[in-house]
């Protein structure tokens, strides 16, 4: 279940990091209100699955997850260069924090 929940956190810490970019330092209301509570969920969810998981292993997957949902994301919508070079390291990343999982 830890496992999971953080997953999913990690995935809300992506949606926080693009509301935070969109919310032009808080001047836009819609943005920084899904920021607020983007990052409240992801941040309550970390504290969760650290109950039980190790704090470097699950602060390094959910860091590992949102960068790389987060760069996958600017990719897809134009924001964020393309490159070959660019979707082999985050194929890295993901491999790494799939090691992670795998290690526990």
């Amino acid at each position: 279940m830890a496992w999971l929940v953080l997953v999913v956190s990690g995935c809300f810490e992506a949606v926080w990091a693009v509301a935070l970019g969109r919310s032009e330092g808080f001047t836009r209301l819609v943005p920084s209100l899904v920021f607020a509570v983007a990052a409240a969920v992801s941040m309550v969810g970390l504290a969760f699955a650290m109950r039980t998981l190790p704090t470097g292993t699950a602060y390094a997957v959910w860091v590992s997850i949102g960068a790389a949902l987060t760069v996958a994301y600017g990719m897809a919508t134009g924001t964020e260069p393309t490159s070959v070079l660019r979707l082999l390291l985050l194929v890295g990343l993901v491999g790494c924090v799939v090691g992670l999982k795998l290690t526990h």
